[in-house]
């Protein structure tokens, strides 16, 4: 079965451009642009957002490695496995890329159930917050929770809205730059 792994993004930006890649005082600035605009999801994001992300980050590679996993980046792209349609809503004009898991590289894929923010610090309970997946891993999840999109479109039954793909090397992705 072909899996697709989706990037959604705006349409004058183009794809993969990534706060993450750029230093503290850049990524502040696009921050700051983006809150004074106020159209964009993006715009909503608190104050320390970045350090939170980049801590995240950190964390999602560190446990990545201990299973195995070889990120080339020291921090991830971000793509939703299967279509997520709420996510496209995020930008004014969104596009969209599609990439099959199969075109990236062994080991430099990990996957968190729902985004990044909610897995990784949410303290609910629930088995999959705090976790990162292989790829090896992920069907097993799937088959046990399904797909955050498909039980949860609204967002109604918790931060599950997706299953995020955290791409930690970007050879495939420089095609779409």
């Amino acid at each position: 079965m072909k899996i697709n792994l989706y990037h959604y993004y705006e349409r004058e930006r183009g794809p993969f451009r990534n706060l993450s890649s750029l230093s503290r005082e850049e990524a502040r600035a696009v921050s700051r642009e983006l809150k004074t605009n106020g159209d964009v999801f993006a715009s909503r994001r608190q104050d320390d957002y970045m350090e939170i992300r980049r801590e995240l980050e950190q964390r999602a590679r560190e446990l990545f490695l201990r299973k195995g996993g070889r990120p080339v980046l020291p921090y991830p792209h971000y793509m939703t496995l299967g279509e997520c349609l709420w996510v496209k809503s995020w930008y004014r004009e969104g596009r969209e890329v599609a990439i099959s898991l199969d075109d990236f590289a062994p080991g430099t894929v990990s996957f968190t159930y729902g985004d990044l923010f909610p897995a990784m610090r949410f303290q609910d309970g629930r088995e999959y917050r705090g976790q990162v997946y292989t790829t090896d891993e992920i069907p097993g999840l799937i088959s046990r929770f399904g797909l955050p999109q498909e039980w949860n479109p609204a967002g109604e039954q918790g931060p599950e809205r997706y299953i995020e793909a955290q791409i930690w090397d970007d050879a495939i992705l420089k095609r779409y730059l």
